[in-house]
């Protein structure tokens, strides 16, 4: 039974009230794994951009979850049959689809673990949890892999159009101010349907689906793949690179134990074992942050200056630009830099280097967002549109980029 005294709500400055729908649910919320999600922000270090943006992952999930439970409402009044095993494992899987982010999300995933991805993690603290929930998270596990049945199930946790991206979408949107990305994810939802079990967006929902892909690639360029973000987050990776790489040499470097233990050790998906688990449990933007504070004074010139750069907003400069950066122009800047400041050729590469982003708002190769027609056809939105912007949407845009001190310009 229910206990009464489990059935909470929050006071979501964009929903209104979120309820937790059962005992489980507010069970799994109180978990230390998922309460970490207060100390991560949702997105990374865009506040030094954006100042309003230091909402976090505990935020976002809450969000996503409260969106599944009107999706659930509409199929239902549509007549999907979705049993409340079903129900219970949507919600399960939607709440805990980023409980693997690392602090400051992706700048972890290319420094101080070996390419291990949050998504990776997130399935281990999910098994983790329904060991010590005597296997009631079975389905929503099942769900979350793709291994269930019901396709549509997936879609609504991880797709083109799912519960997740409507969330951050919405969110960052009002976090950050920049209004482009206010999606209307109540209509969206509204406009939900199941053929077959998958997923289809009835065809007067079109609109809806247009502003929605148009409102991520602005977004994108806009918000997450900012040039100021962009360069703190490239920042904040030297860093912890550096870190880890005095490290090995023997250096020991001031640091909380969780952050020491990911810098002695090599960590893979392989390595990740469940004493591994726990102690990237403990990490969150409050180790990085502190451990950045105490590297400002450390005698060794790479790590104190990178750490300082973040710390004082005082960042690197970022180049954009549609055409790939000659190495020349790089190798000029590196010996100046290297010269100037007494460092070899190759640490200089902590301060400049070049690389290159992508982004795409919609993918014709990944899960189409299929629209059902009046005369029941399915067609991809794509071919549905009568907007060519939609044809430009799903071409992927690349830009490079080259990173160097202020004082090279």
């Amino acid at each position: 039974m229910t206990q009464i005294n489990k059935l909470k709500i929050f006071n979501d400055p964009i929903y209104g009230f979120i309820t937790i729908p059962n005992a489980l649910i507010y069970d799994l919320v109180q978990h230390p794994y998922f309460q970490r999600l207060r100390r991560i922000s949702q997105m990374g270090l865009s506040y030094l951009v954006y100042p309003g943006a230091n909402h976090t992952r505990f935020h976002h999930a809450l969000g996503s979850m409260h969106l599944m439970q009107k999706a659930v409402e509409v199929l239902r009044f549509k007549e999907v049959n979705i049993s409340s095993e079903e129900e219970n494992a949507l919600y399960i899987a939607i709440l805990l689809h980023d409980v693997g982010h690392g602090p400051f999300s992706h700048a972890m995933e290319s420094s101080i673990v070996e390419d291990v991805h949050h998504e990776e993690i997130s399935l281990l603290f999910m098994n983790q949890l329904n060991i010590e929930f005597q296997g009631q998270l079975s389905l929503a596990i099942k769900v979350f892999k793709g291994e269930y049945h019901r396709k549509f199930m997936l879609q609504l946790i991880s797709s083109q159009l799912d519960m997740d991206r409507m969330d951050y979408l919405k969110r960052d949107s009002f976090y950050s101010g920049v209004s482009e990305g206010n999606v209307n994810s109540e209509r969206l939802i509204q406009m939900m349907n199941v053929v077959d079990d998958v997923l289809v967006i009835e065809e007067k929902g079109i609109y809806s689906v247009e502003k929605f892909l148009m409102s991520r690639r602005l977004m994108y360029w806009q918000v997450y793949l900012h040039k100021t973000s962009l360069a703190a987050e490239l920042t904040l990776t030297k860093v912890l690179k550096r870190a880890k790489e005095l490290t090995e040499r023997g250096v020991v470097l001031p640091c909380s134990e969780p952050l020491l233990f990911f810098m002695q050790n090599k960590v893979t998906m392989e390595t990740f074992d469940p004493k591994t688990l726990k102690l990237f449990a403990k990490l969150d933007d409050f180790d990085i942050i502190s451990a950045l504070k105490a590297w400002e004074s450390n005698d060794d010139f790479i790590l104190s200056s990178l750490s300082k750069m973040i710390i004082n907003r005082d960042l690197l400069k970022i180049k954009l630009t549609n055409d790939k950066v000659p190495l020349e122009e790089l190798q000029v800047q590196k010996e100046r830099f290297s010269i100037q400041n007494k460092i070899s050729l190759a640490e200089s590469n902590y301060f400049i280097f070049k690389g290159k982003i992508k982004s795409q708002a919609y993918s014709k190769v990944a899960e189409p967002i299929r629209i059902l027609n009046k005369d029941k056809t399915i067609e991809d939105v794509v071919e549905a549109s009568d907007q060519l912007n939609l044809k430009s949407l799903s071409k992927l845009v690349t830009k490079y980029y080259i990173c160097f001190p202020k004082q090279l310009l």
